[in-house]
């Protein structure tokens, strides 16, 4: 009997190896006979593979401006801190800083608070394929960093769709990923299918923030763990996936707001630290 029990335990061992090792090769990179960069994703039938088409790793003194700009003001609760002052912004050591700060340096400018944040609006534009993030988030009350993509052609909110890859609030250890469109603001349909979802971080350390744009869903993730999947699904209601198109992606700190809170000013000035920006398109 013991020696029945061991081969019994000695199979669930080998099988439970085996799984866990199936698991570990899923989401990684690897590279190709041709040196280009191909992230590997399987499912039960079939293997998608995803070959890297554009990156951005904030090399050099300054962001490059063939391909971002600063965010100018405006008037949403998001943008009424957006500010083009240096000290809101940096590169160094190959990552991009933006930072919300006191305003104690510009006597002509009202606004009590500055924030820092740039956008590839006009320059660089994604559609059907994934983006990752990795970035560090500052923590400070009132702090609201994002990373978010709005429709290139301009059509008015929100009937273009706005996906946020990642909203944090706060000090908190979670994060928000949401997709907003006609359907989901206008008719107010936000659980069939569910418009957003949570998903926990390390706050105190550098995360992945992804989405896949896809034809028929908008899929997030954190860490390469599948976090929330926003379905195209049939209905007879007005703009519920109006997704298949290009977007510009969106990087900011923001600071306050009726939905994150009041600012604490003795927790400025808050910064998030930005280390590379991927884009990848599916293998033919």
């Amino acid at each position: 009997m013991k020696k029945y029990y061991f081969t019994i335990l000695l199979t669930i061992s080998l099988l439970a190896t085996n799984k866990f090792m199936s698991f570990a090769e899923d989401d990684k990179l690897h590279n190709d006979n041709s040196g280009g960069v191909v992230r590997l994703q399987e499912d039960k039938t079939s293997e998608v593979k995803w070959r890297l088409d554009w990156e951005e790793n904030f090399d050099g003194g300054d962001f490059d401006q063939k391909r971002w700009s600063k965010i100018p003001r405006n008037g949403a609760e998001w943008g009424r801190h957006m500010s083009d002052f240096s000290d809101c912004y940096q590169v160094k050591d190959g990552k991009l800083i933006l930072r919300g700060l006191r305003n104690e340096h510009l006597p002509n400018d009202k606004s009590p608070y500055l924030t820092g944040g740039i956008y590839t609006k006009g320059k660089v534009n994604f559609a059907d394929g994934r983006i990752e993030i990795r970035a560090k988030l500052g923590k400070a009350k009132g702090a609201w960093p994002a990373f978010w993509l709005l429709p290139s052609d301009n059509t008015q909110w929100p009937r273009g769709g706005e996906v946020d890859i990642m909203e944090h609030l706060n000090s908190d250890d979670f994060i928000y990923q949401t997709v907003h469109s006609n359907y989901t603001v206008n008719l107010k349909m936000i659980k069939n299918p569910p418009s957003g979802s949570k998903a926990k971080i390390d706050p105190d350390n550098y995360n992945v923030y992804a989405v896949e744009l896809n034809k028929d869903d908008i899929t997030f993730f954190v860490n390469d763990k599948k976090t929330f999947v926003y379905p195209r699904i049939e209905t007879d209601k007005e703009g519920q996936f109006p997704f298949n198109r290009e977007f510009y992606l969106l990087l900011d700190m923001q600071l306050g707001g009726s939905w994150v809170g009041e600012i604490n000013p003795d927790n400025l000035p808050v910064e998030m630290q930005i280390d590379w920006v991927r884009f990848y398109k599916k293998e033919k």
